[in-house]
């Protein structure tokens, strides 16, 4: 998949931008991992405290989708671990987005994936198996739905509701 650098794709594109075709993500995501720049369609995940559905979707073949997981902004524990980044690597996932914290840092950043969070946290979650996969959800000051796709590198977070070319 070729690399679309996420400045340029503003630059280029301010009247999608303006219809809402086109969403950048409010700046507060930490860059983890070894893929600075990735990009995919993505799989939506609503969950809370409770990592069980992470695990699930990731144990499907990711073919460098993205999994953007809410996790309500919750600062209280980790939804995303070393052994999950881990595993979505070898089932070829692109990249996560967790509105929420991980652990493991030094795990995760050995890894060939894109990830994005709002923090760290020592703390697992909980395991009741509760949320909602494929869903809209709201992530950093923007709704984002199944099937949108995503564009992410050091400048930034972009959703589009289509895939977009050079």
């Amino acid at each position: 998949m070729a690399f679309l650098a996420t400045a340029e794709v503003c630059d280029s594109n301010a009247a999608y931008l303006a219809s809402g075709d086109l969403r950048v993500l409010h700046p507060n995501f930490q860059i983890f991992g070894q893929c600075r720049a990735f990009s995919g369609p993505i799989v939506t995940l609503k969950v809370f405290e409770d990592n069980v559905l992470v695990r699930e979707i990731l144990e499907t073949r990711g073919e460098g989708r993205i999994l953007v997981i809410d996790g309500g902004g919750s600062m209280r524990c980790a939804l995303v671990g070393g052994n999950l980044v881990q595993l979505a690597q070898n089932m070829g996932w692109a990249g996560i987005i967790v509105n929420g914290c991980i652990r493991d840092v030094d795990e995760i950043n050995g890894c060939d994936i894109g990830v994005r969070a709002l923090a760290t946290h020592p703390q697992k979650p909980n395991k009741k198996g509760m949320g909602d996969k494929h869903v809209p959800v709201y992530v950093s000051g923007t709704l984002i739905r199944d099937g949108e796709w995503l564009y992410a590198d050091s400048d930034g977070v972009l959703i589009s509701r289509t895939e977009l070319s050079i």
